[in-house]
């Protein structure tokens, strides 16, 4: 949708290929670097750091076992999961494997089983958007399986600085790996940002989104050059470009940044 609204031949002083980008310092709010930042587009499963904050506020039993059902099955997309049908987790295993791994059948139990089912769910991801003034966000369903989740650069700047505040999303969101019992085996899952795994990061938060309406989102709370920096990019077109981009991003602000007088 960003390439459909011209978005893409934005040009800037970085050449990012994201179309939308926004870096913020998170203590100051001061904008180091913005492209196209209110531009209202698909975030995919940028949706699920609000599904996290929902759960976690609502302080639901995240020793809860929670079971997958044919409910949660992507009828949408038809994106594929290693949860079966019938697979039950906790509640903290479920917002482990949303967060880190971007899964869409965890995401969406997360949601179900919310006091008052989905609806009132998604009435709470709305709410809680509002109050933060988050005006250019609608959720419709907590995955990001819909293109009717959409949202800014900037608002989802103040999603992360809020996110970033909880403990426990920093800490699953940033897990590199994850194995989990599902009964007669045990799965394997891994980080979908390598960034996570670099020495050279210093990530607090991170959550990735791909569909094919948002093309491929990023947003991280990272530490450089002795700063706080808050980072989004969506609606980048190739299949690493996000990533690059923040290697990018990370370059210019260490060049940029006074080094101290021996």
């Amino acid at each position: 949708m960003g390439e459909l609204e011209g978005l893409r031949s934005t040009h800037d002083s970085l050449a990012l290929k994201s179309s939308v980008a926004l870096v913020m310092d998170q203590d100051t709010d001061e904008v180091l670097f913005s492209k196209n930042s209110q531009a209202v587009l698909p975030i995919a499963s940028i949706t699920k750091l609000m599904t996290a904050v929902v759960v976690t506020d609502a302080a639901l039993p995240l020793d809860e076992v929670l079971t997958v059902t044919q409910d949660d099955v992507d009828t949408e997309k038809g994106s594929r999961s290693r949860l079966s049908v019938g697979t039950q987790l906790t509640r903290e295993e479920m917002l482990h494997l949303a967060l880190m791994s971007s899964e869409n059948r965890a995401a969406h139990a997360l949601g179900r089983n919310y006091p008052g089912g989905l609806a009132v769910f998604v009435e709470a991801m709305n709410a809680k958007a509002r109050s933060l003034g988050m005006t250019d966000t609608h959720y419709v369903e907590p995955t990001g399986l819909s293109s009717r989740n959409q949202s800014s650069a900037h608002d989802l700047a103040t999603l992360v600085k809020l996110a970033h505040t909880h403990p426990l999303i920093r800490e699953l969101s940033t897990s590199p790996q994850f194995l989990v019992d599902v009964g007669n085996r045990k799965l394997q899952y891994h980080n979908t940002n390598r960034l996570v795994s670099n020495p050279t990061w210093d990530i607090g938060l991170q959550k990735t989104g791909y569909i094919t309406e948002a093309g491929r989102c990023l947003v991280m709370q990272a530490s450089l050059a002795g700063r706080k920096l808050i980072m989004v990019f969506l609606d980048s077109s190739g299949l690493n470009t996000r990533l690059a981009d923040a290697e990018r991003v990370r370059r210019w602000v260490t060049q940029m940044t006074p080094k101290p007088v021996s």
